[in-house]
């Protein structure tokens, strides 16, 4: 495994739904190129022609479901007889319930004062898929966790559905950690935050105005904002960003009148001969057994998707230190230009872990590959 830290301002040397979709071809006559579908596909833009209506009808285990590639220990739905498990409900500062799940050790001291942790799931998924895995896991260490389903998603409260509002993603956090603060057995002073691919853009925006998180880890992290404005390796021209612009604000227009909600692609619901790898890569997840979640979709309504072109996660990121920062990233994942830009650009107490042979999705279960030794470690020594 490959790191990189930085605890005195000095980096070190690396050592080890709906109802209808967006219009068809929507990709093709934005101008965005074969090099690119694969993260707007990932963050909400994809051809509309690859898609179909969203529907939480199928269970996990719908017939015929594909059994997705379980390698590397890939385990999303993990559960422990080492912990129990309470469905929860609270609201954010706009009174929306916010639905979540908190994880308590069994052996837990419940007089004494125990550090504690939110984590949130990946962006357009809901805290069944990866997020669950992770706060179990950490609760096994000792840690008193939370996921929860960010607004408009899941279980938690927000119409339309599938809406994007980085804001109220960011509050969620915010609101997450208002509850922790009210368990007896949490120390106030030791509340930390996990964000795994988009999660992991909005958990650093919440810390960057709540203090109150007291050390950040992101997981497979996306910038959501960047990943919009400009694709990846900056792929996307000032042309093809303004004709997204375009079309949403005609759609605007069309529900405004009365007209049926759109949705940006998201994960597409089949693979052919044409799809990218990074398509493939999602599907292996979001459509098998592998990781497979009713109430979800990963189609974010297309008005609203255009929101993350104003989000800026990663801008005054060094004002979040001397708060401690976590980058993990697979070594081939699509995604690590951002979590290797916000190290970049963090303050002091800064660290990137770069996980050899992992891709993006890798992390979200394959519990073989995630450096959960690492993340008790950070959490440990940094809520202590």
């Amino acid at each position: 495994m490959n790191t990189k830290s930085d605890t005195a301002g000095q980096a070190t040397t690396p050592a080890s739904a709906g109802r209808t979709f967006a219009r068809r071809g929507l990709i093709k006559r934005a101008g965005v190129g074969a090099a690119v579908l694969g993260v707007l596909f990932a963050t909400g833009w994809t051809s509309a022609a690859q898609a179909t209506t969203p529907s939480a009808s199928m269970a996990h285990t719908t017939p015929n479901l594909p059994p997705g590639d379980t390698s590397n220990g890939a385990d999303n739905f993990y559960t422990s007889d080492k912990v129990t498990v309470q469905k929860i409900s609270f609201k954010n500062q706009y009174r929306m319930n916010v639905a979540g799940n908190l994880f308590v050790p069994k052996n837990l001291n419940r007089r004494a004062k125990n550090p504690a942790m939110v984590v949130g799931h990946p962006m357009g998924a809901v805290k069944e898929q990866s997020a669950n895995l992770y706060a179990t896991k950490m609760a096994e260490q000792g840690f008193v966790t939370m996921s929860l389903d960010l607004s408009f998603w899941g279980k938690s409260d927000g119409r339309p559905r599938n809406a994007v509002s980085p804001d109220i993603y960011a509050e969620d956090f915010s609101a997450a950690v208002d509850f922790l603060r009210t368990r007896a057995f949490v120390d106030k002073e030791r509340i930390g935050a996990i964000g795994v691919c988009g999660s992991g853009s909005f958990v650093i925006s919440a810390a960057k105005i709540d203090p109150r998180i007291k050390a950040v880890a992101t997981v497979s992290m996306y910038d959501m904002g960047a990943a919009n404005r400009d694709g990846l390796r900056h792929s996307v021209t000032l042309e093809q960003r303004k004709d997204i612009l375009k079309q949403a604000a005609q759609q605007r227009d069309v529900e405004f009148a009365g007209g049926q909600t759109a949705y940006t692609g998201g994960t597409p619901e089949q693979l052919n001969d044409n799809s990218t790898p990074v398509e493939r890569e999602f599907y292996d997840f979001y459509r098998t057994g592998r990781g497979y979640s009713p109430n979800t979709t990963t189609h974010p309504t297309l008005t609203s998707n255009i929101k993350f072109m104003n989000f800026y996660p990663f801008a005054d990121i060094e004002t979040i230190s001397p708060r401690p920062m976590l980058f993990i990233t697979g070594e081939k994942a699509h995604s690590r230009e951002f979590s290797e830009e916000a190290y970049r650009l963090a303050g002091k107490a800064k660290e990137l872990v770069i996980v050899p042979g992992a891709g993006h999705v890798d992390l979200y279960d394959r519990v073989n590959l995630i450096p959960f030794d690492k993340l008790t470690t950070f959490f440990r020594n940094n809520l202590k």
